[in-house]
């Protein structure tokens, strides 16, 4: 039973892998897509990047308490306490950490202070026994991480249900001060269309496997069938597996990268975090929350994601965006998967930094 369950999962995980003719719509022409703004027309060419090592990143990671009760980890590079550009807070993606961004923190702590946070239930954050997890949740804690340790106005980065926690931070979703005095600006990398599968309902794809989602939730909630199941899929062979469907740089999936993911499974708490994520509600949807965000928003998309594909309903709302709002910019990134900061970071970097440096000039004047 275990067996089929894991079997049933990966198949969920897996599901984009197979090859469709209308992902032609991933090619859609530059001229279109990648210069959205007049002002990004020309970028300028980053430097190689900069990877900073795991050890050194475990190193100069701190501890912050949320709600006086839940200890949160994360990592801060602040070279300029005086410096008029925004902060940037790195917020991974589902079962990922702070060492995700390992070949990130280097080169954008050049030009700015780097902020990243483990989301709790993830990489060394706190894992409470019988905590409901919910994409709400996680917005709050961003929120609550910028108001009192970055203590300024930041621009979001985040990767797949990172970018969507990111999105209904920079939203008036939560009831909460302001969220425009906290956050300046927010860069989507494949953004999730919710915490889990189940959010993807117009994805005909997604229909289908309905069924499937129901099986593995049912599965999940008897412990002794959960437990077999996350032991099958956290073994290395499994994790190496899966990146390497969701890559388009496969050398990318070294085994640093496996230890990155796998390491924090063996953790107390991991079991019970997975499950809940798993089988807990998706949240909010992206398309019902980006025309409620006022700030600059730029959107980097790997054309070889499985997980949330150019041609699924998520993936066609933000193709869409450019030519209907202002504020976003969209770049969709060759041969790249549902992880580009990973699989091909220096082409990230590309078009993040110019599309930064033009949002933090742009802040400059208006302070002037």
């Amino acid at each position: 039973m275990a067996s089929m369950a894991v079997e049933a999962a990966m198949a969920v995980h897996l599901l984009g892998q197979q090859r469709r003719s209308n992902l032609r719509l991933c090619n859609i022409k530059t001229s279109r897509l990648n210069v959205s703004h007049a002002s990004l027309a020309n970028p300028t060419t980053s430097s190689p990047s900069l990877g900073l090592s795991v050890v050194d990143i475990k190193e100069r990671c701190q501890k912050w308490e949320w709600k006086g009760r839940h200890s949160i980890h994360y990592f801060a590079s602040v070279t300029d306490s005086n410096s008029t550009k925004p902060p940037l807070l790195l917020v991974h993606g589902f079962g990922a950490s702070i060492l995700h961004w390992r070949r990130n923190i280097g080169t954008l702590a050049q030009h700015y202070n780097v902020y990243a946070i483990d989301l709790i239930g993830f990489g060394a954050s706190d894992k409470p026994q019988g905590f409901s997890y919910t994409m709400e949740t996680w917005a709050q804690l961003i929120l609550d991480f910028i108001n009192e340790v970055v203590q300024n106005p930041t621009v979001l980065v985040g990767n797949s249900v990172g970018s969507l926690a990111c999105v209904i931070a920079a939203s008036d979703f939560l009831p909460k001060e302001s969220t425009q005095a906290l956050v300046c600006g927010l860069v989507l990398l494949n953004c999730s269309g919710g915490m889990n599968n189940k959010a993807i309902v117009d994805d005909w794809r997604i229909r289908l496997l309905l069924p499937l989602f129901w099986l593995i939730d049912f599965l999940l909630n008897q412990r002794v069938i959960a437990s077999a199941i996350f032991e099958s899929i956290k073994k290395r062979d499994t994790i190496r597996n899966i990146l390497l469907s969701v890559y388009g740089n496969k050398d990318a999936v070294d085994e640093e990268l496996v230890e990155i993911i796998c390491e924090p499974t063996f953790d107390e708490g991991a079991l019970d975090a997975f499950v809940s994520i798993v089988t807990g509600p998706p949240g909010p949807n992206p398309v019902q929350l980006m025309p409620r965000i006022p700030s600059p928003v730029l959107v980097l998309w790997g054309n070889q994601d499985p997980f949330t594909p150019l041609d699924g309903p998520v993936g066609r709302y933000f193709s869409s965006m450019p030519s209907e709002r202002a504020n976003v910019s969209l770049y969709v990134l060759e041969g790249v998967g549902h992880c580009p900061h990973d699989d091909k970071p220096d082409l990230v970097h590309e078009k993040l930094l110019p599309w930064l440096d033009q949002l933090a000039a742009s802040q400059e004047e208006n302070i002037v």
